[in-house]
């Protein structure tokens, strides 16, 4: 039977979320290079995924859009081991559910209009938008700390969706505005995520690319060195 594909680019932080949480289910995916630049391949995406966003898993046919519901196909469906993302009880259930909202709201998206700003020509950049951006991430910053205090990881002591959430948009939040030192469960809990193999893997894959990120010189050296 043919993998399930994943059409993604390695440096986008939505394909990085279903990544690290195929990984971390043991399912093996078919990954394909998304050009969202070449006419055919938007095409292609518009025709399948109703907001013509990557990432797109297409599975025997079945096409599967939007990364909270691309990982619960993946447990549902291709999960090894009953590796899960989602606990079978409902209330932590809904809590890994809003956590993962949570950071694709409130970190994911002020980040992503970071990235936005930093494209437009410069005279066209807003430094309202991008103050409001900065102030949003360093409001999520504190509400993430007092949810980690007493916890491993985001939504309880398993790694999770909103683990799988919080990792990239966190990585390339920080690029734009680094977390406060007063922050230390957070900053403790980036060190954590890092670490953990699935993140680890994402953020190799995408390291070739980090060179077109346009926050890159707030990497650290860690991750990305300029002209390496």
């Amino acid at each position: 039977m043919a993998l399930p594909i994943l059409h993604a680019h390695p440096l986008s932080s939505c394909c990085q979320k279903v990544v690290i949480a195929a990984h971390a289910l043991g399912s093996a995916l078919d990954q394909q290079l998304l050009n969202l630049g070449d006419p055919a391949q938007r095409e292609a995406l518009d025709a399948r995924s109703p907001a013509g966003k990557m990432p797109l898993l297409v599975d025997q046919g079945r096409a599967v859009a939007e990364t909270s519901i691309i990982i619960e196909y993946l447990q549902q469906h291709h999960a090894t081991d009953g590796a899960r993302l989602i606990p079978l009880d409902p209330d932590a259930a809904l809590a890994v559910r809003f956590w993962d909202r949570f950071c694709d709201f409130y970190l994911m998206t002020p980040m992503q209009a970071l990235t936005a700003e930093l494209l437009k020509p410069e005279e066209r950049r807003s430094e309202e938008s991008a103050a409001a951006a900065r102030a949003l991430l360093l409001k999520s910053y504190a509400a993430l700390n007092r949810q980690l205090e007493g916890r491993t990881w985001l939504a309880g002591e398993d790694f999770s969706m909103a683990d799988c959430a919080a990792s990239p948009a966190l990585f390339y939040a920080i690029a734009y505005v680094p977390v406060p030192d007063t922050e230390r469960h957070l900053l403790a809990y980036f060190e954590r995520l890092v670490a953990h193999a699935s993140v680890a893997a994402a953020v190799d894959a995408a390291r070739p690319w980090f060179k077109y990120f346009p926050g890159r010189a707030g990497l650290a050296s860690r991750f990305y060195v300029a002209d390496a």
